[in-house]
């Protein structure tokens, strides 16, 4: 009897143990080979022979479960390949043994029911509505508790949630079948005891879809209409879209607005294959007249609930050959068939560029000129008028001559007195007429001047004090060239000398009698 033991964990081709029948003989019959010959493992596990030593080797078959089965026997059996016929008598050839296997019970991951799990659920369900369940167990004796929680890496917008006691997967957010009609996400299950025990299991979500959405034109239509088209000719073929999509598949309507139902210019006939025909209702159109037509139609869809839109074709009316080729929708290229050439816009656009260029540069140069000074050089006299709002040098010098005069004659002051000569007799001020507003300062200044030279009282404000004599403490006595012409004889200028070098010219001048003959 052979004993072995396996962890459930043990991967199929795994070998267990080996056994050994021995055989007295040598050569070819001595050569073996083993067999499970019965026992309730037979299933499960394999034996093989090893051609070098002649031994039986037993190997894992199967998955191996503890929770299922945990002891396993086998009956294998040993024989010889090539007995001799002479010998049969004494057979037989063979012998057998019993072999028990254990299997080991080890942690294993939670286990769903399902290997995956396909959830079905309406595009307007609600958040927080309950949209399907995910099952898993732990296969283990022990029966640990088991959380579940929602691979974020495979839901990035946080679209599904899940309960963790149950999994029970619930809406975090609204579906849009048109925008995501399927989602593909991961649930995991882990051990609450045993964190690194876990499995996953993918969860195909699809959305059914509902009516949500109202057809729509498929494309832009460039529609446009001839001036010689007849009544009842076919002007354009619409068709429709919708990004719902019905079990039944699509199914339009076309038809005008009530209030354009009677339209007097143009009609639309549904085709019943979900494209309509518009129609021209007359004889003859103008651009002159009316250039663009606006067509509103109204586009139904079958679903529940009933969806609809209204689109608005817009239809010129175009110049168009025999043939009915656009040869032209302006309606100013009918007036102005002799319009500009190319080439002469062109010119005329150069030209507009280049004065605004030139206006630019020289409102440029306009702002970059400085600012010629108010008074360029002394000699350049001009009649400025300097307004102070400080006072001057001092009391004296303010009070001896009013400025303000000058700004406003009617303000100054008919009483003020002068301050820097004592007046010999007190004198009445004479009283003069009143100016009138605005008088020129010029005209003002002389009227002021001519009153006081005719005025005996007025004293004398500017005046001119000619010396020509030499104060009595003077060494040098008088200097007058006047009084020198009375003298006799030539005058002694050798005491310039001793005056010190700023009197020197004048002693070189009129010091010796050298100078004098010069």
């Amino acid at each position: 009897t052979y004993q072995f033991s396996s962890p459930e964990s043990a991967r199929p081709g795994t070998p267990l143990g080996r056994i050994k029948a021995t055989d007295p003989d040598v050569g070819e019959n001595a050569e073996i080979e083993y067999s499970i010959s019965s026992g309730d493992g037979s299933d499960m596990f394999d034996i093989v022979t090893d051609k070098d030593t002649w031994e039986g080797i037993i190997t894992v078959k199967k998955h191996l479960d503890f929770e299922n089965k945990m002891l396993y026997t086998l009956k294998v059996e040993a024989a010889n390949t090539h007995p001799d016929p002479r010998f049969l008598q004494l057979g037989p050839f063979k012998d057998t043994a019993l072999v028990k296997i254990s299997v080991e019970d080890i942690d294993e991951p939670p286990v769903f029911n399902r290997p995956w799990y396909l959830i079905e659920v309406d595009e307007d369900a609600k958040e927080g509505s309950i949209i399907g369940q995910v099952v898993a167990q732990d296969p283990d004796i022990t029966k640990n508790a088991i959380k579940y929680s929602v691979d974020r890496h495979t839901d990035l917008d946080r679209i599904f949630n899940i309960y963790s006691g149950n999994g029970s997967l619930f809406l975090s957010k609204p579906l849009d079948r048109e925008e995501i009609p399927w989602h593909n996400i991961t649930v995991i299950a882990t051990e609450i005891n045993n964190p690194k025990q876990s499995s996953q299991i993918p969860v195909f979500i699809r959305i059914l879809d509902i009516n949500d959405h109202a057809p729509e034109f498929a494309k832009y239509y460039e529609t446009f209409v001839c001036e010689n088209a007849k009544a009842g000719q076919l002007i354009q073929t619409v068709s429709a879209v919708d990004k719902d999509e019905p079990p039944r598949g699509h199914k339009f309507f076309f038809e005008l607005v009530p209030e354009f139902a009677v339209h007097p210019n143009f009609s639309i006939i549904d085709n019943k294959d979900n494209t309509a025909a518009i129609m021209a209702r007359r004889n003859g159109y103008s651009r002159n007249k009316m250039s663009t037509y606006l067509l509103p139609i109204i586009i139904f869809d079958n679903d529940y609930p009933i969806q609809s839109s209204t689109g608005t074709l817009t239809i010129r009316v175009c110049a168009c050959d025999s043939r009915g080729n656009m040869q032209s929708c302006n309606a100013e290229a009918l007036l102005l068939p002799a319009g500009l050439s190319t080439g002469a816009l062109v010119a005329i656009l150069l030209c507009i560029i280049i004065l605004l260029v030139l206006v630019v540069l020289f409102t440029a140069l306009k702002r970059q000129r400085k600012k010629e000074p108010l008074i360029i050089s002394k000699d350049d006299v001009r009649d400025n008028i300097v307004t102070y709002n400080d006072e001057g040098g001092g009391e004296e010098d303010t009070q001896a001559f009013d400025i303000g005069t000058l700004r406003n004659p009617e303000a100054r002051e008919e009483s003020k007195m002068r301050r820097d000569v004592i007046p010999e007799t007190i004198f009445q001020i004479r009283r003069t007429a009143s100016l009138w507003e605005n008088i020129d300062v010029q005209d003002f200044i002389h009227r002021r001047l001519k009153e006081s030279d005719l005025d005996p009282a007025a004293p004398p404000y500017d005046s001119l004090a000619t010396y020509a004599y030499e104060g009595n403490d003077s060494i040098a006595n008088s200097l007058s060239s006047l009084e020198s012409l009375t003298t006799e004889g030539n005058q002694d200028y050798d005491y310039l000398s001793d005056w010190g070098p700023r009197f020197k010219k004048l002693a070189d001048m009129y010091g010796g009698e050298d100078s004098d003959r010069e």
